[in-house]
């Protein structure tokens, strides 16, 4: 067991959010690729292959090749403030906190990263030190998958099992339904419509749904994740008021030889190409924030193939990010699974009283307080 940070009776309860996202490397560079890799690769959750041989793959072989590639296109998406996937996370955890201020809450709000920095650990461990006692958990996965969000509980999860005083813990499983999200991607394109124009539905222009993929054998066994895509894609598009004629959903990011959720985006893109379609629109309702998989993979590679295989006009619809729309879906899904936690600015002060009475009877009684 960890040994107990400070502790005095009587101190008020503490109530804190934390956003999980999967992660990204710390640097566009090779060593850096090859320790985010070898992480978020090792997870049996994100690889489901007998341990040994997929030790002896990921080592021997994807290790010594994939760590320089990848870093090639980090380098092409990163920023002045580094990886987008943390920057705008960075943003989204300003943007929740100015939402649950605007309702008068003091709830405290942290980024971590399932792979990478900063790590689930690190983060729950300040909030333990600080003394937060309770923690709601909501990975920015919309969708359930258990290669997302059950890897993430899974890290939340191993840092509590040497814990003795385990804060207590609410998780959000998905929202890929909830009206506040439905809406907020909803009201995202149509804003991004009227910026660029909304497309011609009737000569067969198409706004393609691209979600990050997942093995086929996963659906299979019981993961609701292909689902759930589908219904979020279905109530996004009723909601812009679309017919199934005018949207396609597709899966991107495959790896491997397996077969994985279809159909493919990227095949689909090159399919529409040769159809020769005047227009496409690309969002990526999975994401919650832009990053390698949507602003190299489908911005630029996406691009690339819809226009060489003869398409035309291709514009990508950038994810939520840390916009007005996002921070008020993200407060309106927190605030629902906060109910009955001490969450008001006034709650300290207010309790005040009762929490010196209660520390004043416990030490009467001989408790002993850490230090």
């Amino acid at each position: 067991m960890r040994k107990e940070p400070p502790f005095k009776h009587g101190t008020p309860q503490k109530t804190a959010v934390v956003l999980i996202n999967l992660g990204t490397p710390d640097n566009p560079d090779t060593p850096s690729l090859r320790r985010y890799l070898g992480q978020f690769l090792s997870d049996p959750r994100v690889v489901e292959i007998p341990r040994l041989i997929w030790w002896l793959i990921l080592n021997l072989i994807i290790l010594r090749i994939r760590p320089k590639k990848s870093a090639a296109k980090y380098r092409t998406i990163w920023t002045e403030e580094g990886s987008p996937l943390l920057a705008i996370g960075k943003r989204q955890v300003a943007a929740l906190e100015a939402g649950f201020k605007a309702r008068r809450w003091g709830v405290r709000v942290e980024l971590a990263m399932r792979y990478g920095n900063p790590s689930v650990a690190s983060v729950m461990d300040k909030l333990r030190q600080e003394a937060y006692d309770r923690v709601l958990i909501l990975p920015l996965y919309p969708q359930y998958a258990a290669a997302t969000t059950a890897s993430s509980f899974d890290a939340v999860f191993d840092w509590a099992k040497p814990v003795r005083n385990v804060p207590e813990l609410r998780l959000i499983k998905h929202y890929h339904d909830h009206p506040a999200y439905i809406h907020a991607l909803a009201e995202h394109v149509r804003r991004q419509w009227r910026t660029i124009g909304t497309p011609d539905f009737a000569r067969g222009d198409i706004l393609l749904m691209s979600f990050h993929g997942v093995p086929e054998k996963t659906l299979l066994d019981g993961d609701p994740y292909h689902c759930e895509c589908h219904k979020t894609a279905r109530l996004v598009a009723e909601e812009l008021g679309l017919e199934k004629a005018h949207y396609r959903v597709t899966f991107q990011s495959r790896f491997g030889k397996a077969k994985w959720l279809g159909p493919y985006t990227d095949k689909t893109l090159q399919s529409l190409g040769q159809l020769g379609t005047k227009r496409i629109d690309v969002m990526c309702p999975g994401f919650m924030a832009d990053c390698l998989e949507t602003l190299e993979e489908i911005n630029d590679e996406g691009r690339e193939t819809f226009q060489h295989a003869g398409g035309g006009e291709f514009n990508y619809l950038p994810c939520l990010n840390d916009s007005e729309l996002s921070g008020a879906m993200l407060t309106e899904i927190a605030g629902q699974h906060l109910q009955g936690w001490p969450v008001d600015l006034g709650y300290e002060e207010s309790a005040a009283a009762e929490l010196s009475a209660s520390r004043a009877r416990a030490l009467e009684m001989g408790a002993k307080e850490i230090s």
